[in-house]
């Protein structure tokens, strides 16, 4: 049965397992998308859209990647104002729509050598474009999902969007592996092998679109629009009811460097130190494939527990284990890095990963909490995207770049737990008096 209409009511009833796929599929394709941008800029774009023999070409094609989180807060005013206005699911088809459309262009760009800057600016405008359109997608996809949830599941079932991500990043390095295996000395390499990634991810795309397509707005945002509780400009009540919560959340959102660092930065030190880049993509799918089977646990315990406890421990043990796996790149048991790396991600960043979704939802009335999200999410986004050039430049890219990039994943988490310590928690509380101000 599709109908989302009980036979004695005309209320929207709740579909969480159809939104968790929805919201997964979707994630999947944001990140499989920007997986292999990052696998790229970390391994490919510096010898071919910048000038060849540069000293600075990584840290300028690491940067690249950080332009999209420059305009992901834009996108998150714009998109958070209609995900509030026209609902959920109509927003989401169009992030969907164009993330596909700017990375199968990427696929298509000229190179450096063939247009000269042009190539590094048309590469950052198509970057941009993939910002805007994940600048909605979680956030929607996250607020899709928990409104649809029980209120005694929400924390499971909004954490399929962020699994969504591993899954997504588990493609994209699949995708990303025959280009690794190629020597630097194949033209083939460089002039087409690293663009059939990019390609392929127009098959995602028109899978998610029909998987999309077919799920209702949530029963919450339909009783808001109902009631005429829908702001004219989201914006206003957002900042007037809910500025803490929104800094907050910007704040807390510091914590997703751990991962850019992890997925990107990660890649070019392990080869500054000697691991074959193949190595340092499986270091990646790997960790992420247990993090498809730990994250849903955390979320699980979230709901046991509570949201901040679970949040706090994955910042915590992501400080504390991403020394040792940045050291253990160094020496000769590559078994050990594995278990590192499943550690650092898997076992300790997929627990704030897991949970962020309710955690950070969970603040906001129905009325805005696209627009919090989005808006909260997306600024504190920028410190995720700029991380890998920012420690790049301080040189954790290359041998001994272990201590800058432990520092700053330190500071990082610590940042992070401090602002989690002030939310309140809210696994108790109904859905429909979330965000709410209590009257005495």
């Amino acid at each position: 049965m599709t109908d989302t209409r009980t036979a004695d009511s005309l209320e929207p009833r709740k579909t969480p397992v159809r939104a968790a796929l929805a919201s997964f599929m979707g994630s999947a394709v944001e990140y499989y998308d920007f997986f292999i941008f990052g696998t790229a800029a970390a391994l490919i774009f510096p010898h071919i859209f910048f000038p060849s023999g540069d000293d600075a070409a990584l840290v300028m094609s690491l940067a690249t990647f950080g332009f999209a989180y420059i305009a992901r807060p834009i996108g998150a005013v714009i998109l958070g104002h209609y995900g509030d206005r026209i609902g959920r699911q109509r927003v989401l088809m169009f992030t969907l729509v164009l993330m596909g459309i700017a990375t199968f262009l990427i696929g298509c760009l000229p190179t450096f050598e063939q247009i000269g800057w042009l190539a590094p600016g048309l590469l950052v405008l198509c970057r941009l474009m993939q910002g805007l359109s994940a600048a909605g997608e979680q956030a929607g996809a996250s607020s899709l999902s928990l409104e649809h949830a029980p209120d005694n599941r929400r924390s499971f079932f909004t954490s399929w969007t962020l699994t969504g991500t591993q899954g997504g990043q588990i493609l994209a390095a699949f995708a990303f592996l025959p280009v690794t295996l190629l020597d630097d000395d194949n033209p083939f390499k460089y002039e087409w092998a690293w663009r059939i990634p990019f390609w392929l991810s127009a098959v995602v795309v028109i899978v998610t679109f029909y998987i999309r397509r077919t799920l209702h707005e949530t029963p919450t945002f339909e009783d808001a629009k109902a009631s005429g509780e829908i702001a004219k400009i989201p914006l206003i009540p957002l900042m007037r009811d809910h500025w803490r919560d929104v800094l907050r959340v910007v704040l807390c959102a510091f914590i997703a460097a751990v991962s850019t660092v992890f997925g990107n930065l990660a890649i070019a030190y392990g080869v500054a130190v000697g691991l074959a880049e193949s190595i340092t993509l499986w270091l990646v799918v790997v960790a992420n494939i247990v993090a498809l089977g730990t994250q849903p646990l955390f979320a699980m315990l979230a709901d046991r527990i509570g949201r901040k406890p679970v949040f706090i421990y994955g910042a915590i043990s992501s400080a504390v284990f991403m020394p040792f796996y940045m050291l253990s790149m160094t020496g000769d048991n590559t078994f050990l890095v594995f278990v590192l790396a499943v550690l650092t991600f898997s076992c300790g960043y997929a627990a704030a990963n897991a949970v962020w979704p309710s955690f950070y939802g969970e603040m906001f009335s129905a009325r805005v909490r696209f627009s919090g999200m989005a808006i909260g999410t997306q600024l504190g986004f920028l410190m995720a995207g700029f991380a890998p050039s920012i420690v790049a430049a301080f040189g954790g890219a290359q041998e001994g770049g272990w201590v800058p990039i432990s520092i700053f994943t330190g500071i990082i988490c610590i940042v992070v737990t401090l602002s989690a310590l002030t939310a309140k928690e809210t696994k108790d509380v109904p859905t429909e008096t979330l965000g709410l101000k209590v009257v005495a």
